[in-house]
């Protein structure tokens, strides 16, 4: 097949109008809630997690992970922030929680929608949070800071543009943008077969030269970039670690065929990570130059306190379900 073809093949499964991105969302979200429960940290976090250093537990450099976020979107007591793609609400309830600011957290998958919001309401959280069932192309308003982790995935490149726009749109002149995402150290290149087909339809993992190329078309101010080479293969293996020990229990309930598939996406990702071309990239944005220190210090200064506090953990049996192994 003729290479222009292929490439314009590709760019049509990730043509994400907002009816094909939320059923791409359903086909991997919209699971058995038991099984994310099974295998993630207690707090459902379903992202890279930090190991800023060794030795951490899962929960620990999940927790270091939204610290980390935290100190880069520069949070104050009252901001309003936007959460595009909050999943189960992990990180939205953990900036609610620690620095008392108001978190909108959006996604397409209803399943998520309703954990979330009953994560909140037991945590008592439902004053500072706002989760809703929305495409981020209809999200209004405007808001102190912007975040989104592990959803830039989903986006697709035919709709880098737009993701930018409305970001820089939703962003206040005086706010941080915070975006993070799985990306390649390598140029372009096409998403696997396999993964798009049974794992993540729609999907795309972007070179940092298309995630600049974006941002710079949007009129956005880089204000940090940074990589994190293996932190997400030592997530992988923490949460592979945990479905095998469950792996029976689930093989029961859906099937030997699901098992395997499930195990191979785990164990090709860490692949990817340890020894591929696979890294995650968190990209800082402003609309104005001036708007954070000159600097980096205050990312490991302001934060060392919340580094430092002991982890609070989910609530175990969320939605009648057993605390993970």
């Amino acid at each position: 097949m003729a290479r222009w073809l292929t490439a314009g093949l590709n760019r049509l499964r990730e043509l994400n109008t907002p009816t094909r991105s939320r059923r791409n969302v359903s086909h991997h979200y919209d699971l058995d809630y038991r099984l994310y429960a099974a295998f993630l940290d207690r707090d459902l976090h379903y992202s890279c997690a930090y190991f800023r250093e060794p030795g951490l537990s899962l929960e620990a450099a999940q927790q270091a992970k939204c610290a980390h976020i935290a100190a880069k979107l520069d949070l104050r007591r009252g901001m309003r922030v936007l959460d595009i793609g909050c999943g189960w609400g992990s990180l939205a309830l953990y900036l609610a929680q620690h620095h008392e600011v108001h978190v909108t957290g959006i996604t397409l998958s209803q399943e998520q929608l309703g954990i979330a919001r009953q994560r909140a309401a037991e945590r008592g959280l439902e004053r500072l949070t706002d989760f809703r069932l929305q495409d981020y192309r209809l999200t209004t308003g405007q808001f102190d800071a912007v975040v989104s982790v592990g959803m830039f995935e989903h986006v697709g490149r035919p709709q880098y543009d737009v993701f930018f726009r409305q970001c820089a749109q939703r962003l206040k002149g005086s706010g941080t943008l915070l975006l993070h995402t799985i990306g390649r150290i390598s140029p372009p290149a096409a998403t696997n077969p396999w993964i798009r087909k049974y794992i993540f339809p729609g999907g795309y993992l972007p070179a940092a030269s298309e995630i600049l190329a974006a941002i710079e078309r949007r009129g956005l101010f880089l204000t940090d970039l940074e990589v994190w080479r293996l932190h997400y293969a030592d997530t992988l293996a923490h949460w592979n670690q945990r479905f095998q020990a469950r792996r029976a229990e689930f093989c029961d309930r859906t099937s030997e065929r699901f098992c395997r598939m499930w195990e191979f996406y785990l164990l090709s990702a860490e692949a990817g990570f340890r020894w591929g071309d696979l890294v995650v990239y968190q990209v800082q944005l402003t609309h104005d130059r001036h708007r954070l220190p000159q600097t980096r210090d205050y990312l490991y200064e302001d934060g060392s306190r919340l580094r430092r506090a002991p982890l609070r953990a989910a609530r175990p049996g969320v939605a009648g379900v057993p605390p993970a192994a």
